[in-house]
């Protein structure tokens, strides 16, 4: 065998010594001619091919469904299936590795994520990949359980002990808090916050109940939870602790300190810089360091979903704030700025626009100082890093700015006469989701859309009809894999090729279906317990779109780190061969999805 063989590409590269040896002792050379049928449909296939010169394009029912080249292999599927259940034919002259299929058998038996990453579906090559990085990400956020992180023991009193009682807790156990039990159910917590209160008040210690002064609203999180959930529970209530309960049990208590100190990372310090930002100009600082952060939490490892989701808090607050610092009390009181596409669905990552608009009470004028104040936003963002949005959707934009009633009659307009501007505005904006200010009004203008879109397939298929925006990327298969000397040749925009049918078509069916959730996970999981989704399609389109939200993001700090503009875009060039296998997964459940939507919707008729 010639030495180059290349145990760098998966899924050869998680072969130890000794089984690398027997490839190299069991493996052939194959060469086939241009045109040549490799495998045919009913075959039983004898080896596994490991392309070295040439390219292969894989048939489906006469359609082309992938194309192989230097370092893939195939049929893995059929070597194990003992049938081909595909046509492989050679698109030019084709140089091969073989490797007989009792050898192949033979790693299998040995090394179970070379099985899984040899012939499995794109769910168990991610889990395999997951398991591949396991000794590298133990300690990282997103595998580390609230469980595994200092829990803090818990001090329970009953709603009629004394002050007096939890001042001695207070000082034996050296806790600055203890939960309450008020009956058999009710639990609640009393702070040394509260207890400064009480002696402000000057309540005597020794006769007030605990019971009445305690908080019953508590901030909890499961033992199971994931410690990045437990961050973004703090995050969005601006709490420094949680309880941690077991079923219904309290545990323990999880402190923030604790916490950040368990996961080494600066979230805490940059959401107490924008909490406790006085002027705009403070709010540039931590605004920075958010980037940092997705960075940091990126090598160690965590996974895109925790990632996005953490970004999602961590850019509402900052939002939230430097709206309070620009905007008066009453328009904060009448008023819901709200973010919406990417953004609101809690999957933006990299800032790249900002897409944000502002709903007013009907009773509140939208006066020279409304408008003043979302121009003061608008500008306050593009100067935090988050570029003005090309098509204008932002708070200083007018036809984003409107009272209820007015964006009540718009968004409704926006589906009934469904011009592709108009379908534009409405994907992204039943994306929204509230900062701040009076949520009810948000709700109200969503709720009027649901009720408008019920039982209208007309409207339903011409909305879901936008799945097809970016069927010029309907080449992906000849550009991941042939690779020209002209480095444009050699990028992908994802969101075109992916993830904008994703997300789009699952919007569409959760807008058909009065879907309330915002992201596209949830969606998908309501979709499915709904029955409106085949469970096997939904996990394997959430999986896809994790997958290029990854490479997305990797791209993407590779462009910061180097100076340059986030483009969205992938250089295949960069990928490794494992990262090429399950783009090109990633991209099929795509194709499936798309069919799905077109048989659903009827778009054949929209």
């Amino acid at each position: 065998m010639p030495n180059a063989f290349n145990f760098s590409s998966s899924p050869f590269d998680c072969l130890n010594s000794q089984e690398q040896q027997l490839v190299k002792d069991s493996v052939d050379i194959a060469y086939f001619k241009e045109g040549e049928v490799i495998l045919d449909v009913g075959a039983a296939p004898t080896h596994l091919f490991i392309l070295i010169k040439g390219y292969v394009r894989q048939l489906e029912n006469g359609e082309e469904v992938a194309i192989y080249g230097p370092d893939d292999c195939f049929d893995g599927r059929g070597l194990m299936a003992g049938k081909v259940s595909s046509q492989f034919i050679a698109s030019e002259e084709v140089v091969s590795y073989q490797l007989a299929k009792a050898t192949v058998n033979a790693l299998i038996s040995e090394n179970a994520t070379f099985g899984a990453l040899l012939f499995a579906d794109l769910s168990k090559k991610l889990n395999a990949l997951a398991e591949r990085r396991s000794q590298y990400e133990i300690n990282s956020l997103s595998l580390a359980q609230v469980s595994q992180a200092f829990l803090r023991e818990v001090h329970i009193v009953d709603a009629g002990s004394n002050l007096f009682e939890v001042v001695r807790i207070f000082s034996e156990k050296r806790t600055n808090n203890v939960l309450v039990r008020d009956g058999v159910s009710k639990l609640g917590i009393f702070t040394i916050t509260n207890l400064q209160r009480a002696i402000l008040n000057k309540l005597p210690l020794e006769s007030t109940a605990v019971g009445p002064l305690s908080n019953y609203k508590l901030i909890t999180v499961q033992a199971t939870d994931h410690l990045y959930e437990a961050l973004a529970v703090m995050i969005r209530h601006s709490v420094h602790r949680v309880i941690v309960m077991s079923g219904e049990e309290p545990i323990g208590t999880l402190e923030q300190v604790d916490l950040l100190s368990f996961i080494a990372n600066s979230s805490s310090i940059v959401v107490q810089k924008i909490q406790g930002a006085n002027t705009l100009d403070e709010l540039k600082d931590p605004a920075e360091q958010i980037t940092n952060l997705i960075s940091l939490l990126h090598r160690n490892g965590t996974r895109v979903s925790m990632i996005a989701r953490l970004v999602q808090e961590l850019n509402a607050k900052l939002f939230e704030r430097a709206w309070s610092l620009i905007a008066s009390p009453d328009l904060l009181n009448n008023s819901c700025l709200f973010v919406m596409g990417s953004e609101g669905r809690g999957e933006q990552i990299l800032k790249t626009d900002q897409d944000n608009g502002l709903i007013v009470a009907d009773t509140f004028p939208i006066s020279t100082e409304v408008i003043q104040a979302c121009n003061r936003f608008s500008a306050a963002l593009i100067e935090f890093g988050y570029p003005e949005c090309p098509g204008k959707i932002m708070v200083n934009n007018p036809e984003w700015r409107m009272s209820e009633t007015d964006f009540i009659s718009t968004t409704r307009q926006w589906l009934m006469e469904p011009t592709p501007d108009s379908l534009m505005n409405l994907a992204i904006f039943l994306d929204s989701h509230p900062i701040s200010g009076n949520s009810a009004l948000l709700q109200n203008v969503k709720q009027s859309l649901f009720q408008l879109a019920t039982d209208n397939q007309f409207l339903m298929a011409r909305f879901a009809s936008a799945i097809e925006s970016f069927s010029s990327e309907a080449g992906w298969w000849n550009r991941l894999l042939t690779l020209g000397a002209d480095s444009s040749e050699n990028r992908i925009n994802l969101k075109k090729a992916g993830i904008f049918a994703i997300t789009h078509g699952v919007r569409s069916l959760a807008l058909e279906n009065h879907v309330w959730a915002n992201s596209t996970a949830e969606r998908v999981q309501e979709l499915i317990q709904l029955h409106k989704l085949p469970q096997d399609l939904g996990n394997e389109v959430i999986e896809s779109l994790h997958l290029l939200m990854e490479l997305r993001l990797k791209s993407g700090l590779i462009e910061l780190e180097t100076q340059k503009e986030v483009s969205g875009e992938i250089d295949i060039s960069r990928l490794s061969t494992l990262e090429r296998d399950l783009l090109k997964d990633s991209l099929s459940v795509v194709k499936r999805f798309k069919l799905y939507l077109r048989q659903h919707f009827h778009l054949e008729f929209a």
